[in-house]
């Protein structure tokens, strides 16, 4: 019943990938995450938030549940470190079960819908965008503001007590297609052309997502570039 198309990259400016996702029809479970924290710490981040969300969710809980499980260990982790640098990463990650989906999110990693058009599901937990909701600042600005990146929310940084985890459902419909993704093709790729390449329906869904990343890569790709696109049968 759904096709899907995954992908990641680590750009043209990063030596290391901390970026990571998870795609699994059978679990009816897809997520990306992206790691921050420099050294190997965004690694870990983003590989433990990945494992520690598809191991709670194949032991029956729910996607909001088992994000929050993860920022409790990500912060116990933490916690145990010589260091004070932080571990820290975001999520997007849908659950799909028979027609329904399930959105959850943490941070700037996004997730798409598109129908008849593309519409954006999450909303960054980050200043710019708060900002361009209070009018302060429109999109095209937000693009290029020197606090894009600085988010309000992150797994393994924000206390449990203060975490506010993003949340949609819908039903899929025939065609309808979801696009998870990191920031690092977002901030090289307009929503307009993404909902170009995701529209397409003449190429597999894998072949949308190549597109997707070759596209970011055509650009400055300062980032690790990761995208995973559902497609519901027609």
């Amino acid at each position: 019943m759904i096709e899907f198309g995954h992908g990641t990259h680590t750009g043209l400016r990063r030596l290391r990938n901390e970026d990571t996702y998870y795609a699994d029809a059978s679990l009816g479970l897809f997520l990306v995450v992206d790691g921050m924290g420099g050294h190997r710490h965004g690694e870990v981040a983003s590989a433990t938030a990945r494992d520690g969300v598809v191991a709670q969710v194949s032991a029956g809980q729910s996607l909001v549940d088992a994000i929050q499980r993860v920022n409790e260990a990500l912060i116990a982790r933490s916690s145990g470190l010589a260091e004070s640098r932080p571990m820290g990463t975001t999520i997007a990650a849908v659950r799909v079960v028979g027609r329904s989906y399930e959105a959850a999110w943490v941070g700037d990693s996004r997730i798409y819908r598109w129908d008849a058009g593309l519409e954006r599901l999450s909303h960054d937990h980050s200043i710019v965008e708060a900002l361009v909701e209070a009018g302060e600042l429109t999109e095209a600005q937000a693009r290029v503001h020197p606090q894009r990146s600085v988010l309000t929310q992150a797994l393994g940084i924000t206390l449990p007590d203060q975490l506010h985890i993003g949340l949609a459902r819908g039903e899929l419909q025939p065609g309808t297609r979801l696009l998870l993704c990191t920031d690092g093709l977002t901030d090289e790729v307009t929503d307009e052309r993404l909902g170009e390449i995701v529209s397409r329906g003449d190429i597999a869904a894998q072949e949308c997502v190549d597109q997707l990343l070759l596209q970011a890569l055509s650009g400055s790709a300062r980032d690790n570039v990761t995208a995973i696109l559902l497609r519901a049968a027609v």
